[in-house]
């Protein structure tokens, strides 16, 4: 991987840095590059409470608030901001201001990478404005000042539409890292990690492959 200055991560929820960019940033980290997670919201409204259930509607943003910092830590990362939007309304937000609100966190942090969602290709509304909005501010940034801009696509229509990745990177040597970020999530990922155990015991490839390599799409404006 190219060495980077500095690198932002934003993304609407937590839990969204572990499954696809955690192993990632663990080897930029390593390799001494400091990262910005800012993370929209806390997931408040998260359809899981634990299996078998430990949170509440009540208690589950307080509970996934410190999933996330644990998530943080498990990754390396030390500046993690919390941004206080609410669950599943980041769609609902003013675009130009998200996306002013989004360049004062690039001005203020300088990156020479971005990572967030592939606006469009990413399921979730949530994922889709907040790359959206990221986006929108990287692009009122003069070309020769803007930042690289690495997504994350997942959705259906994603390699008939945008082609294979651009970036492939190999995250073997931190897979126990990214596998410890996932499960920092306990209240979301619970039989996710159970299922990701047998799986990796039995030596299925999917599964190995899933967990070993992360993909982006760089964003062309």
């Amino acid at each position: 991987m190219e060495k980077e200055r500095q690198i932002l991560v934003i993304f609407p929820h937590p839990d969204d840095e572990a499954f696809g960019v955690s192993g990632t940033l663990a080897l930029h980290i390593q390799n001494g590059t400091p990262v910005t997670y800012a993370c929209l919201t806390l997931g408040e409204m998260g359809r899981n409470l634990g299996n078998p259930p430990f949170a509440t509607r009540e208690s589950l943003p307080q509970i996934r608030k410190v999933e996330l910092q644990n998530a943080a830590q498990s990754i390396g990362i030390q500046d993690l901001r919390m941004l206080g939007y609410r669950d599943k309304t980041v769609e609902f937000e003013d675009p130009e201001r998200l996306a002013d609100h989004m360049g004062e966190i690039i001005a203020d942090v300088n990156p020479s990478l971005i990572i967030t969602f592939y606006p469009g290709y990413s399921v979730h509304p949530d994922h889709d404005a907040t790359g959206a909005a990221v986006v929108k501010a990287v692009g009122r940034l003069a070309p020769e000042k803007r930042p690289k801009l690495h997504c994350v696509a997942f959705s259906k229509n994603t390699l008939d539409e945008l082609g294979a990745p651009d970036i492939v990177n190999d995250v073997t040597a931190v897979s126990d890292q990214k596998i410890a970020t996932i499960k920092a999530h306990a209240s979301q990922t619970q039989l996710m990690i159970q299922n990701m155990a047998e799986k990796l015991k039995a030596n299925d490839p999917d599964m190995i492959a899933w967990v070993n390599n992360e993909r982006f799409w760089t964003y062309k404006f």
